[in-house]
């Protein structure tokens, strides 16, 4: 977890310390459950509580020896306490019921965060759009003028998608907030499915509805995708933004603030480098989604080969993306939008930007599509002016015989749109 991409939060959330603070509670959540349920006294529940969570230097010394992170934990927290709370700490239960749920309980808390900046950017891409609705220019495919349209629709498909990765996020939440207390290969052997779902319940998660020695890494999977797709929102964005900011586009640009500097070379330089960082940034986040799902199929019950995996993709994955929709709403709120230009380059664009307007009237007068398509091709292969333009399709026209309706070429477009604008305002209330 690198310093610059890495939030406070994110760091301490992941850090050892929290582990092994998590660790424990699970541990005290199973020896509440077994006094709940009559199996053990609540004065062993009471001293096991009263024993803190180990130092990390303290539970590090203790591995060099266990060679084993979870008996080093074990170890560390118990050594102060009294036997009858020791004997009851991990009976039945394997590494995996601890390091699992404790996992789920990091997870959990790792997605609330996201899904709070998820939900800033989706608010904040669709207060743009509705800003924008009306702000014309011209779409483009294959990086190519196309036909006229508007900034704000663009970014109401940005919207949407990064709303719909949130919703993935959330699934994904829930499939993984799930509690695993069933002992060595989940048989339940010695620890009760009653006492896994209340400890389930003490922790906030749900007890798994089967699991072997660990939880199957389908979940894990489901999760890290969630995360490496709303990256990839986020970098549509910011992709949209560097081709805007082109120096022969010129139709947008990031933020810049005083004192910034684009170049140590060149002074005139603003280089999008937020967004470049974004899209950099969404690659890493993918890069970890093979790696983690590599984790789903392992030698029969369990191996650790997903264990060390895990240990880096996880943290990383959560620090990077919440660092990127952190850019995201940031580029989105600075976002420098040249309306002129825009309307400018959409101008430039005809008659071009006309061409399916115009196959669309041909079609109407009677033509068919080929016919129509041919004409239009044939009037733009010169080059004309939008005037030119005109003149050459009525001119070809009337060789045919068809004389159009006087305002065929006004390009009059109905709002179409607003059921979407309608659904944009909800998001950026919410």
């Amino acid at each position: 977890m690198l310093d610059r991409y890495t939030s406070s939060h994110m760091r301490s959330l992941w850090a050892p310390e929290a582990s092994y603070a998590n660790w424990r509670e699970v541990e005290l959540a199973v020896l509440d459950a077994r006094v709940a349920l009559g199996e053990a006294p609540v004065s062993a529940a009471r001293a096991a509580r009263d024993a803190p969570t180990p130092a990390a230097a303290d539970v590090k010394a203790a591995e060099v020896q266990t060679k084993h992170d979870v008996v080093a934990f074990l170890d560390a927290w118990t050594k102060t306490m009294p036997d009858e709370a020791a004997c009851w700490v991990h009976r039945g239960l394997t590494s995996s019921d601890i390091v699992d749920t404790g996992l789920a309980l990091q997870l959990t808390a790792a997605s609330d965060i996201l899904l709070e900046r998820t939900t800033d950017l989706v608010r904040t891409l669709a207060k743009h759009a509705i800003e924008h609705r009306n702000t014309s220019r011209v779409g483009r495919t294959h990086g190519m003028h196309a036909v006229p349209d508007t900034w704000g629709h663009r970014v109401a498909d940005l919207a949407l998608a990064a709303d719909r990765a949130r919703k993935r996020l959330t699934r994904a939440r829930e499939e993984i907030a799930k509690a695993k207390v069933s002992g060595p290969t989940g048989t339940y052997t010695h620890v009760s499915q009653e006492v896994e779902r209340h400890a389930a319940r003490l922790l906030g998660l749900e007890p798994v509805d089967v699991a072997t020695q660990v939880v199957m890494r389908d979940r894990l999977s489901e999760w890290i995708c969630a995360l490496a797709l709303l990256a990839t929102v986020c970098e549509t964005f910011a992709l949209e933004i560097r081709h805007g900011q082109r120096t022969e586009v010129n139709e947008m640009a990031e933020g810049f603030t005083s004192g910034q500097v684009g170049s140590s070379a060149m002074p005139h330089k603003r280089n999008p480098i937020t967004a470049e960082k974004i899209c950099g940034l969404a690659r890493v986040a993918r890069s970890y989604v093979v790696p983690v799902m590599e984790g789903i199929a392992l030698w029969h019950e369990r191996d650790i080969s997903h264990s060390s995996v895990e240990r880096i993709c996880l943290p990383d994955a959560a620090a990077v993306v919440e660092h990127i929709l952190l850019s995201s709403t940031s580029l989105a709120k600075e976002l420098v939008v040249k309306t002129t230009q825009m309307s400018d380059t959409l101008v430039g664009a005809y008659p071009s930007a006309l061409s399916e307007t115009t196959v669309v009237s041909l079609m109407s007068a009677g033509l068919r599509r080929e016919a129509a398509h041919t004409v239009v091709h044939e009037a733009l292969r010169d080059k004309p002016s939008a005037t030119e333009f005109i003149a050459h399709v009525e001119e070809h026209l009337a060789t045919m015989g068809i004389a159009l309706d006087a305002d065929w070429n006004a390009n009059q477009r109905p709002d179409r749109l607003a059921p979407l604008f309608e659904q944009l305002a909800l998001l950026a209330d919410k």
